[in-house]
């Protein structure tokens, strides 16, 4: 018997909808959701145990994962299963963990898991935009302590009208793609790429998917009124101790404030704070700090944290001794490694990052095989952040999260700046040497820079800069700070990261922790980040003004050149031996695809020396060569024969053709030999295809005086040669009789 199904539907105003249900699949987990839009399914289950574990943060886990059922594929690989998830599985991860984890109680510390899975793909319909919906509405239908539902949309302008949750070929035509994570009342994330529009615009965008996503939180509420509200589980709650609270913030907030005000670097300022925590927490006894250390502790963050604050807000002083929209110091430098095809450093304050470009054929595209979309990235950007930058020995395990939503944060900024004709495959790789404010921002910088010393003809320059922002509600005071710092970061009630050209925004990543953030602030703090955008943007182009004319002398050239699809074979040759022995002799790489549209073959041609690309571009243009009717060429002989003389065009070498005795003179020519011999260059005219033989003709006669009294030698009777063949024919008797 199949159990009762509860459904919510959620109309996006264009024939298209949304349904939420619950009650037939996954009924052991605390709560689980299907989620459907066409043909496009999306389960998702969340448990949390009820031990609470002893750890100073919430274990919570976020995992998205697209089975490749969901599309009628298998996976790749030799073992045909699903490993460990792709970078766009763990992008998604991150904008659904960004949302719901500030949500939970801080003393809330379960071992808690969020699973959504792509059970059926739609090609019409982008999965990613709907996995906060999901999670959201099922957490609703659980017991968890959360404070409110929410949920994420995506946003993209068509011709200049918005579209809730666009289709891929949607986004194509788009100058916006941003996914926007909200509660009812608040914008809380915030994340995307854009084709350099004003801050208007992007606040625009924002309001318009908040809009949308107020009905997605009407219809979880709806599902779990109609399902049955559980009551809120209890849990171990962390200690409060008022008075303590208030010893602690007596002893700490002035001696924090004024360490604050001195404006002192990174290391120093840290040893004085842990300096003041150690000297507050000698006053207590042993027995003490066993029973209340954790809690001492806390209170003492929180002290410092608002000493910080504070000291912003009443003095408008930061904690390195800038001013709110005061940038630290910039030094840049190109062309720092030798060997790279390009490469910059760039150094903002404690923040350092080094960019290398490197240049390659179609071959080198970074292949992408998700079971919600199959394609390639001629343009993709590598970031590494390891723990030397902020002077920690911790253990490395491969590529963090982190990594890879940086990474795609800088790659999104300036892959609209790279030229549709760009005929190279492009990687980038920034790695962070240095790190106290954002890298992900200095990453943009330097990249820019790298592209532009590796002669990539970037349209126009990208910088970025991180920006945080300090509020009082009761006071109404707010302070928006430009580049922020590390410690700016966690203090502060909004971190964003903006990136762009002089003209307009290019991307941008959102957290925002307060509630009911005006939309007025959010445009000052957009316009106050585009005025640091552009001081950077000035340091760049300081150091290098413009791409470079053309790739370096080491950098591997590239031409591209477009061949008739009945010529593809004739330059591979035989089990590829024409191509392998042409790369070999003109030490280049060749690289043949084939138009899926025209089936022309796209030959790419990459070498470092100009000779051997105009050799390939020669022997290319000698398997294309076709002589045209009555045209004269010049040709050299190669072999002789006894009927003719092998000739070569000399401007398509390789192509050979006969030239026959009898059009080597007017005379009747005994031996070829008399007339020409090996070696001997001379012009011949085109005759086109010989009806009887069908092969291509050619004559050196043609081109020479007829001999004076020279007769033609009558036509052969060829009637009569047919008619006599078949006067035998007739008196012979079958083979076979």
């Amino acid at each position: 018997m199949i159990p009762k199904v509860f459904r919510e539907v959620i109309d996006l105003g264009d024939g298209r909808e949304i349904s939420i249900e619950t009650g037939k699949l996954a009924k052991q987990a605390h709560g689980s959701v299907v989620v459907q839009s066409g043909k496009c399914m999306l389960l998702c289950t969340v448990v949390s145990n009820y031990e609470q574990k002893d750890l100073p943060f919430l274990p919570l886990t976020v995992d998205y994962r697209e089975k490749f059922a969901a599309s009628g594929r298998y996976p790749g690989g030799f073992f045909k299963r699903e490993a460990r998830p792709s970078d766009g599985e763990v992008l998604t991860m991150r904008l659904v963990d960004r949302v719901l984890r500030p949500l939970f109680p801080k003393d809330y510390h379960a071992e808690t898991q969020v699973m959504i899975q792509l059970m059926s793909h739609d090609e019409d319909v982008m999965p990613d935009a709907m996995a906060g919906l999901a999670a959201s509405a099922a957490i609703q239908l659980s017991d968890f302590p959360f404070e409110c539902a929410i949920s994420e949309a995506r946003v993209g302008r068509v011709n200049g009208e918005f579209i809730i949750n666009p289709s891929r070929s949607q986004l194509l035509e788009s100058d916006i793609d941003m996914i926007i994570g909200a509660s009812a009342d608040s914008v809380m994330m915030v994340e995307g790429e854009m084709d350099e529009i004003s801050e208007e615009e992007m606040v625009e965008a924002i309001q318009f998917a908040h809009e949308a996503i107020k009905k997605q939180i009407d219809a979880q509420m709806r599902l779990a009124d109609a399902f049955g509200r559980k009551e809120v589980r209890e849990y171990e709650q962390g200690e409060d101790d008022q008075d303590l609270e208030k010893k602690i913030h007596e002893l700490a907030y002035d001696r924090v404030y004024e360490v604050a005000k001195k404006g002192s670097a990174k290391h120093e300022r840290a040893e004085a704070f842990a300096a003041i925590k150690e000297d507050i927490k000698s006053g207590f006894s042993e027995e003490e700090l066993e029973e209340k250390g954790d809690l001492i502790s806390e209170y003492y963050r929180k002290a410092e944290k608002a000493a910080v604050r504070d000291l912003t807000l009443n003095e408008g002083m930061r904690l390195d001794g800038r001013k709110t929209d005061e940038i630290r110091p910039i030094w840049c430098e190109v062309d720092y490694l030798p060997s790279t095809h390009g490469s910059s450093l760039f150094t903002r304050g404690e923040t350092q990052a080094l960019a290398t470009v490197t240049l390659g054929t179609s071959r080198e595209a970074n292949q992408i095989d998700m079971p919600s979309y199959e394609g390639e990235e001629t343009f993709y950007l590598h970031y590494n952040f390891p723990p030397f930058c902020t002077g920690e020995a911790r253990p490395i395990r491969g590529t963090s999260r982190r990594e890879i939503g940086h990474g795609n944060l800088a790659q999104r900024a300036l892959k609209g700046m790279i030229p549709e004709d760009c005929p190279y495959t492009v990687r980038v790789v920034s790695e962070v040497l240095e790190s106290n404010g954002s890298s992900s921002m200095a990453t943009v910088c330097s990249g820019t820079m790298a592209l532009m010393d590796a002669g990539v003809q970037l349209k126009k320059p990208v910088s970025g800069i991180a920006m945080g922002l300090i509020s009082d509600a009761d006071s109404g005071k707010y302070a928006v700070l430009s580049d922020i710092l590390g410690d700016e970061d966690h203090l502060g009630d909004m971190d964003f990261k903006v990136t762009g050209t002089a003209d307009g925004i290019t991307a941008c990543q959102m957290d925002i922790k307060v509630k009911g953030l005006s939309y007025e602030i959010l445009v000052k703090a957009l316009k106050q980040a585009r005025d640091g955008r552009l001081h950077i943007l000035g340091k760049l182009v300081d150091t290098i003004a413009a791409p470079r004319e053309d790739v370096k002398p080491h950098a591997p050239k590239m031409v591209t050149t477009v061949i008739p699809n009945e010529f593809i074979g004739a330059l591979i040759g035989p089990g590829g031996k024409v191509i392998q022995e042409l790369q070999k002799e003109t030490k280049t790489t060749i690289v043949i695809n084939e138009d899926p549209v025209t089936e022309e073959g796209i030959v790419e041609i990459l070498g470092t020396d100009q000779n051997g690309i105009d050799a390939v571009l020669a022997k290319i243009d000698s398997l294309m060569f076709k002589p045209k009717l009555h045209e004269t060429y010049k040709v050299k002989v190669i072999k002789m024969l006894d009927f003719g003389a092998v000739v070569e065009y000399l401007d398509a070498p390789g192509n050979e053709t006969l030239l026959h005795v009898s059009e080597l003179a007017w005379e009747r020519t005994e031996n070829v030999s008399d007339v020409v011999n090996m070696g001997d260059e001379f012009e011949v005219q085109y005759m086109g295809t010989d009806p009887r033989t069908r092969k291509e003709k050619v004559s050196r006669k043609a081109l020479l005086p007829k001999p004076e009294g020279y007769q033609e030698r009558p036509p052969r009777d060829n009637k009569r040669r047919d008619d006599r063949r078949g006067r035998d024919n007739r008196d012979r008797k079958p083979r076979r009789d």
